[in-house]
């Protein structure tokens, strides 16, 4: 780890000495590049300075004891000092353990987020209404920039189906975590027994695909305008503003009538499709490696049920940490960065202990 930090702090330094090179100025895109380096690099050589000046102090400490020359009150002074900073070393030890863990390609990227009801009719319907409120609010709290590209609702008002576009920043690095089946337990606005019922809905976080991350052949998209359905339908249905995409190879349809311009319903839909046709090849590709070697477990696991919502306890439970959380009302409100938080900290930890476990493996075997 430590030659890991010398060659990061080494290329940290050579980054600022160009960026002051004269040289350079005449080259605005270079800049960028070293810029945006300069930026990913900056937080991990200032953690490693830190630990160099606690690994320094520890030192100077242990040497104070050491010495049986020493001043007695200089070396009670040590003394005291010594186990603080075995603990702040051992801290930033394992602070720069997850900070040089690789980065996720993605973490970086908007995201196409889709919410579908699925069993328990219309209270799944109303759920997942429930579900997208909830990351509304969340994404308005972390100033994040929502846009409703689909939607699809219940004969009850609930939603059936939503796709929206989240913007801003590292928002898949926070999102990625909430793709699965949430469930729900509760009594239904529909039931009149009281009896609670139990629902679910499933989330899938796509990092947004740009044009440079997958390339679309025009050849193989079949494009149809039809005419709009639901709310201001009857108004737009003569023009016809309504798009159907159909990705002949893969076999993709996907439809927008969310906006009146047929221009920018095509644009949407577009964008939807770039998003699953790049989930799909990712999937693929993850397919191929093997599962003890995967760092982000759980990120296609849709079929899997990450947390429950119980509305009679107040109780939400994240079956991944497998943890309680007392706050329901807050946290459908918005407030899910705790969780988020420790999902976080629970999936590096993982990739931490795949780093060791392998670690281990690769060592030669002496016979």
């Amino acid at each position: 780890m430590l030659q890991e930090l010398k060659t990061v702090e080494e290329k940290y330094r050579q980054v600022i000495s160009l960026l002051s090179d004269p040289a350079i100025t005449a080259h605005p895109q270079k800049i960028k590049e070293l810029a945006r380096e300069r930026t990913e690099l900056e937080p991990l050589v200032r953690k490693y300075e830190e630990f160099k000046k606690v690994e320094k102090e520890l030192k100077e400490s242990t040497a104070i004891l050491a010495d049986d020359s020493s001043d007695p009150e200089l070396k009670h002074l040590a003394e005291a000092e010594l186990e603080s900073l075995k603990s702040k070393k051992d801290s930033l030890e394992k602070e720069l353990k997850v900070m040089l863990l690789p980065k996720d390609p993605n973490d970086e990227k908007n995201v196409i987020l889709e919410i579908r009801a699925g069993a328990g009719g219309d209270e799944a319907s109303l759920f997942a209404q429930d579900l997208l409120r909830m990351y509304t609010r969340y994404a308005e709290q972390k100033g994040w920039k929502l846009e409703l590209m689909d939607i699809s609702y219940s004969p009850i008002g609930g939603v059936k189906e939503a796709i929206v576009n989240i913007q801003g920043k590292r928002v898949y690095s926070w999102l990625k975590y909430e793709s699965g089946v949430h469930r729900v337990q509760r009594v239904p606005k529909t039931e009149a027994s009281g009896r609670i019922h139990t629902s679910t809905a499933t989330v899938a976080v796509l990092p947004e695909a740009e044009d440079i991350d997958l390339k679309i052949d025009p050849r193989d998209l079949k494009i149809e305008a039809f005419g709009a359905s639901g709310p201001g339908g009857q108004n737009v249905n003569r023009n016809y503003t309504a798009i159907r995409v159909t990705h002949k190879p893969s076999g993709l349809v996907v439809s927008c009538q969310d906006e009146k311009s047929q221009h920018r319903n095509k644009e949407k839909a577009l964008k939807i499709l770039r998003a699953r046709l790049m989930d799909i090849a990712q999937q693929e590709q993850h397919s191929r490696i093997s599962q003890d070697r995967r760092r982000q477990v759980g990120s296609g696991e849709r079929s899997e049920k990450i947390r429950t919502y119980n509305f009679p306890q107040s109780r939400i439970t994240d079956h991944r940490l497998n943890e309680n959380f007392y706050n329901l009302e807050g946290i459908l409100d918005g407030d899910l960065d705790e969780i988020m938080e420790k999902l976080v900290i629970y999936f590096q930890t993982r990739a931490l202990e795949e780093d060791k476990s392998q670690e281990t493996l690769d060592q030669p075997v002496e016979l």
